[in-house]
């Protein structure tokens, strides 16, 4: 009988000792569990702080981080092309990387040029001229004689061209590949169709958005046509998929942000499409009684600067999304020569100031230039920027 309670006294003790082993893990367990939440939490409000830091930090000066000397012609315009930089003048055209470094060099002769731009592709052309000119960042791709005067024309990203030509009584459509072939064309009369004001293509080159102008009972009106140059479009007669038409209207701008958004703006109101075959209308803003003074738009933001009814401020934008919703408006004084929108902001300048506002209102930087500044763009840190002289490339950051 004593070995008998001697052998279940030492097993309790042995499962006593078990639970008191097994409750010690557990303790040791929550404790580093514990730990490592506390240390989690910490990190991610260290995180928010210095989120909030971020996003609420106002810049109040820069530093030049590195400036290469670069020769920019006298009475040349310089525009972004992707991420080069593009040239052009009545006597030439030519394309540099931010070095400076030229990556192609085009010559001719135009009075009043027409220019078309997708992404880093674009086409260049005189109006009442012939010759355009089909060029992308890096290299040439193509050029060709359109057969009849030119009046407009846009450009996909592959070099796809539409042209808007023009004799004595009718205007024509033409789409042309890079090399000159006749992919396409048709006819627009007043009495018809009416006359193409504005067209875009869309960046794939498969929908082409044309805003006709007509009078009907000596009342302006404009219709916004969608033709869709795919498969899709074989299905339609003239390959017309939509239209839409408006009433007391003038449309002088049409453009596709992306393969399927497009947006129109008029002389009272904005008007956003979306579909990859055959748009549909997304949206519209009225503006009535307010004249745009300039559009500017991303693949994601439109922007329309009105002048401000306010008096608070000279100028005023209002910013859309290509989801067509309203984002906000914003007031600034300062003479623009450019707007353009970066990630979640958008920057103002001219060549002596600069001012940046974020969609949510904060201005992040406002100040004034070193010296004269023909070209401001992305350097592709948050808030660094590539500035551009008649002499030097200055890659300055904002501190």
């Amino acid at each position: 009988m004593t070995d008998i309670r001697d052998y279940l006294k030492a097993k309790e003790r042995r499962e006593q000792n078990q639970e008191h082993y097994k409750a010690k893990i557990r303790r040791h367990r929550l404790t580093a569990f514990y730990r490592v939440l506390l240390v989690a939490l910490a990190l991610g409000i260290l995180v928010v702080v210095v989120w909030l830091q971020h996003k609420n930090h106002i810049y109040t000066e820069y530093e030049i981080v590195r400036t290469l000397e670069r020769e920019s012609a006298g009475g040349a315009t310089q525009i972004r092309l992707g991420d080069a930089v593009l040239t052009y003048s009545k006597d030439g055209a030519h394309c540099t990387n931010l070095k400076g470094e030229t990556l192609w060099n085009q010559t001719y002769e135009m009075q009043d040029i027409l220019l078309a731009v997708c992404g880093d592709v674009l086409a260049i052309g005189e109006d009442n001229g012939r010759n355009i000119y089909v060029q992308s960042s890096k290299e040439k791709i193509g050029s060709f004689s359109a057969n009849m005067p030119i009046r407009n024309l846009a450009v996909s990203a592959a070099g796809k061209t539409a042209v808007v030509m023009a004799d004595t009584d009718s205007a024509y459509l033409k789409i042309y590949s890079p090399e000159g072939e006749g992919l396409g064309e048709g006819e627009a009369t007043m009495e018809q169709s009416g006359y193409p004001l504005a067209l875009s293509l869309s960046p794939n080159g498969e929908l082409m958005a044309v805003s006709y102008l007509y009078l009907d009972a000596g009342i302006q009106k404009t219709h916004i046509a969608f033709y869709n140059l795919g498969e899709v479009g074989g299905n339609f007669t003239d390959c017309l998929v939509s239209a839409y038409h408006y009433s007391d209207l003038f449309v002088p701008t049409v453009i596709f942000a992306d393969d399927d958004t497009a947006f129109a703006v008029g002389d009272s109101r904005l008007m956003f499409y979306q579909g990859s075959q055959q748009p549909k209308s997304a949206g519209e803003f009225l503006f009535s009684g307010r004249e745009v003074r300039s559009v500017f738009y991303s693949d994601k933001y439109v922007g329309l600067v009105f002048y401000s009814t306010q008096g608070e401020h000279l100028y005023e934008m209002e910013v859309y999304g290509m989801n067509a919703k309203r984002i906000g408006s914003y007031g600034f004084d300062t003479e623009y020569t450019d707007i353009f929108f970066e990630k979640d902001s958008f920057v103002i300048y001219n060549e002596t100031e600069c001012m940046i506002i974020t969609l949510e209102g904060i201005v992040k930087y406002q100040g004034s230039f070193h010296k004269p500044v023909r070209l401001m763009l992305p350097a592709g840190l948050p808030y660094q920027y590539q500035l551009l002289t008649s002499r030097s490339a200055d890659t300055i950051r904002l501190k």
